[in-house]
């Protein structure tokens, strides 16, 4: 193995707390208001409990937001930066964007910021975020899309015009750590229009409000100790963080007020305190001298610098936040020589990661990713028992509470940094979304994905009954079951990567996840015949109905995906019993234990029995849903979706050694091969011995993996230019009607945003190209080409007469989606779609968003603009395609088959 580069040195640090590199990092929300935490309001409506209006006003309970902005990792002191243009009417601190309830699709973020760069230890960050000159529309953005209707595209910043001419300034944040506690800030500032500008920039330190709420806390303090020409000192003193010193360059206006609600403002009542937590825009923009502290000292303090720029002028701003006090020159040429060397390291650390020889846009690419997967890192605050019953020093709450949300995970209680969805549209964990992300985290920083997946599992997230919680609008809803598969990849990546195998924490998880699969077993299977329901699972409106809600018909839906996540999970469990009993034969017994229940699963998903509809439809090749209706009526649901190839994500290989390992496991495999033919003949390839004796166990025979993989790779029908489609375009022109109680209910193929409100509206599985679903289909084709080999070609695209392997499909998939982010031959991404200035403006054009989903169509961006968390796997595609390329120098023609697919 190379040696260890620096940042892998404090990531070791840091594991053995003997350098507490993680303590400060990019950990603010990018939105706090609106969130369920900070919702206290009689019927559960958070969008219009905490707005954004009031945010600038209002304490909040449980975290804090901010503009490209870090904290400790308890969120105890916090800085980031605020602009004044001198035209806003409101001081620039954090993101806008509209509210669920504004939006024609949703809740969405309406700026520009991009993540640059950042380390695992947060070593090195930077950040960029684009700041318009004039004022910002914020009645414009919300007029117009309440004016527009679902079947319109969002109206977005951009449409407003406010950045014709180049009339912004570029803010680019950077961090560099001199030690685990010494934190260098630079903030540059570049004026990119054609007139002279003046920005008030006012980098800030606050510390979270953590003393309003019980009447018994300590409050910290701020104060400022001298200011001359060369530098302002500030001192914070926390009674649990103890003292940091805040260094700003050269002398400047210091404004001080507290982090307290402006109840005058809000509600017309007295306020607690002569300054509040908006002061500092009340006397900038207000021109209200009186609102800031002349004493110098509270709980929020802002530097303000008054920065006039010619157009295409740079001016810099260097600060320090540190441990260290009375520094002689905290800023200047050491500052320099440290932020100089952590780019430089953080350029080793990356290239140690991805040694393989890649284009400067891939590289670019997957180096975005990775910086948006580690900038969305959040510190995740909510005990549940304490926001249901209030707080001591605020008003009694309402009765409707006790019956409201998520009051039966009473005993949850998280402290924690989580990797975030998006950290301004989805500002707390989904369950799913992390097992996604921890694929990626792995490759850079396993020891904090392992966290992820254990800390989840544990009893102060769990439920008691073995629910994992879902999301923070409602923790009983069910993600689909992919917490084993995660485990089970973070503990391959890592030994591949890093040479380490932590059996410990398999293990962990593993007892775990024993108590989730019984509470799916005993939860989800209405009839007890191994079909599993589940809900929406994460699919949102990929349905006829709201798949969470009351069926307008009555009955019950047997889903052909969460039986078919449910096979996934019984083989993710059994080859992690496999792997345990290695070292430990009990977990043989446990193995057989899921190998038994994976072959009732699979059963059930082709042969349910003679009264009984199966989910598999021998004339049309595909899995649907079965809908059962109170008078026993079975109807076949034929929505060609994905719902429809999750029975390929359940696909597991055994390698003999693993049998040779095991003998008894090996025994009692061998009798249900030859004593339980009624549950072997609907299992793929049991029997059969594959490439080097290989065992393969598969819901999908391989007819039936024929059959649909004629549909799957159909580029009228799923297989997109830029990925797998969630819905079948052939529903474009066919779409699937159903008529419930007189009401027509349909799917039709919509390749962009969603045009009806079913499930919030904010997302779409009706024909958009998902990443983690395309991820797992990608895995699952590896797999079966692990054990079918070269001899089993399939069409690709189907009617065009190549004839490739699965895993040179795998491959033209996995090309496909990493092109929605590269430059094509005309120099466009197609991930930006018709947006100019993203595809010609050489300020923009090599910025990367990682959209939450992307059009079935033209591969454009869409839904949540930072939603990093799976769609970062686009780093572990590259990754793939870099090493593969690493080890083909001189590739043959079926890899230039597959290229040509891939780029036709």
């Amino acid at each position: 193995m190379a040696a260890q580069t620096q940042e892998e040195i404090r990531l070791a640090e840091a594991i053995a707390h003997t350098a507490h590199w993680r303590r400060w990092g990019p950990y603010l929300s990018d939105r706090q208001w609106g969130t369920v935490r900070e919702d206290y309001s009689q019927h559960g409506t958070a969008w219009d409990y905490f707005s954004h209006d009031q945010a600038r006003s209002r304490a909040y309970r449980w975290g804090e937001d901010g503009l490209l902005g870090i904290s400790d990792n308890h969120q105890r002191l916090c800085f980031a930066i605020a602009l004044w243009n001198g035209e806003d009417s409101i001081l620039k601190e954090r993101l806008f964007g509209l509210t669920g309830n504004e939006g024609n699709h949703g809740e969405d973020v309406k700026e520009y910021y991009f993540y640059l760069d950042n380390t695992p230890t947060h070593s090195y960050m930077k950040a960029l975020y684009k700041y318009p000159h004039t004022a910002f529309p914020y009645d414009q953005l919300v007029a117009e899309n309440r004016r527009r209707d679902r079947h319109q595209p969002e109206f977005e910043l951009l449409d407003t015009g406010i950045f014709d001419e180049n009339r912004y300034f570029d803010v680019f944040v950077e961090y560099a750590k001199r030690s685990a506690e010494d934190v260098l800030i630079q903030i540059t500032i570049i004026n990119r229009g054609a007139e002279a500008k003046t920005l008030h920039l006012l980098p800030t330190l606050w510390f979270r409000n953590t003393w309003s709420w019980d009447g018994k806390s300590d409050k910290p303090t701020l104060q400022a100790l001298h200011s001359d020409d060369d530098s302002t000192l500030i001192e914070a003193f926390h009674p649990t963080l103890e003292k940091r010193w805040f260094y700003a360059e050269g002398k400047a206006e210091v404004l001080f007020t507290e982090n307290e609600t402006n109840s005058e403002r809000l509600f017309g009542l007295p306020n607690a305190s002569a300054y509040v937590k908006d002061g500092i825009h009340e006397y900038l923009v207000q021109g209200r001298k009186e609102a800031v502290n002349p004493a110098q000292t509270g709980t929020k303090v802002a530097v303000h610098y008054l920065l006039t720029l010619s157009p295409g002028e740079t001016k810099t701003i260097q600060l320090r936040l540190s441990d260290v006090p009375n520094l002689a020159q905290p800023l200047g040429h050491e500052f320099n020589a440290v932020f100089a060397a952590r780019k430089q390291e953080a350029d080793a650390f990356y290239q140690r990661i991805t040694p393989f020889p890649l284009s400067e846009d891939r590289r670019n690419v997957q180096r975005q990713a990775f910086a948006g997967m580690l900038w969305c890192k959040q510190y995740y605050h909510y005990i549940i028992e304490d926001w249901l019953k209030g707080d001591i020093t605020a008003p009694k709450l309402p009765i409707e509470r006790k019956r409201g949300r998520n009051r039966e995970w009473f005993h949850f209680y998280a402290d924690d940094i989580l990797s975030m969805c998006d950290k301004w549209e989805y500002p707390w964990f989904a369950a799913w979304d992390l097992a996604f992300h921890c694929i990626t985290l792995s490759m850079i920083d396993p020891d904090f994905a392992k966290y992820q997946l254990d800390v989840l599992t544990r009893e102060w997230y769990m439920h008691p009954n073995g629910q994992i919680p879902a999301y923070e609008w409602a923790f009983g809803d069910v993600n689909p079951p992919v917490h084993a598969w995660a485990t089970w990849r973070v503990y391959q990546m890592e030994q591949k990567i890093y040479g380490k195998s932590d059996r410990q924490f398999l293990e962990r998880v593993f007892q775990k996840l024993m108590l989730n699969f019984t509470w799916w077993v005993n939860r989800k299977d209405t009839k007890g015949n191994n079909v599993f329901q589940g809900g929406f699972l994460g699919l949102d409106n990929i349905g006829v109905f709201d798949r969470s809600a009351a069926l307008p018909t009555g009955g019950h839906i047997d889903q052909s995906d969460g039986t078919s996540w449910m096979g996934m999970y019984c083989l993710n469990m059994l080859t992690i019993a496999l792997e345990l009993a290695k070292t430990n034969p009990v977990y043989e017994d446990i193995a057989t234990k899921f190998f038994e229940h994976y072959l009732y699963i699979a059963d059930a998903m082709n042969h349910i029995g003679e009264m009984e509809d199966s989910l598999w439809d021998e004339a049309d090749g595909f899995y649907y849903d079965v809908l059962h209706l109170p008078d026993d009526l079975q109807i076949e649901m034929k929505v060609r979706s994905m719902v429809g190839l999750i029975p390929l994500f359940a696909v597991e290989t055994i390698a003999p050694e693993t049998l040779q390992q095991l003998p008894n496991f090996k025994k009692r495999l061998e009798w249900f091969i030859q004593n339980r033919p009624d549950l072997r003949r609907n299992v793929a390839c049991m029997e059969t011995q594959g490439m080097g004796a290989t065992r393969l166990l598969a819901i999908a025979s391989q007819d039936k993996l024929k059959r649909i993989l004629q549909k799957m790779l159909d580029e009228s029908e799923f297989f997109g230019e830029y990925g797998i489609r969630a819905v079948s375009r052939y529903h474009a022109d066919h779409p699937y009607i159903f008529y419930a109680n007189g009401m027509e209910c349909r799917v039709d193929y919509e390749p962009a945003e969603s045009t009806s409100g079913l499930f919030g509206g904010n997302s779409n599985w009706r024909g958009p190209v998902w990443f983690p679903v395309n991820y797992l289909l990608i895995e699952s084709l590896q797999k079966f080409h692990h054990y079918l080999g070269d001899d089993f070609k399939v069409e690709c695209p189907t009617g065009s007469g190549h004839m490739l392997t699965l895993q040179e499909v795998a491959s033209a998939l996995s090309e496909r989606l990493t092109r929605i982010f590269l430059r094509n031959p005309a120099g466009d991404r197609p991930v930006y779609g018709g947006t100019e200035q993203f595809q010609t403006d050489p300020h923009w054009r090599d910025l990367i968003l990682f959209y939450e989903y992307f059009h079935g169509d033209n591969g454009a961006g869409i839904g949540a603009s930072h939603q990093t968390g799976w769609t970062g796997l686009v780093a572990q595609l590259i990754q793939e395609f870099g090493e593969y390329e690493g080890q083909s120098p001189s590739p043959n023609a079926e890899v230039e088959s597959v290229k040509a697919l891939a780029h036709p």
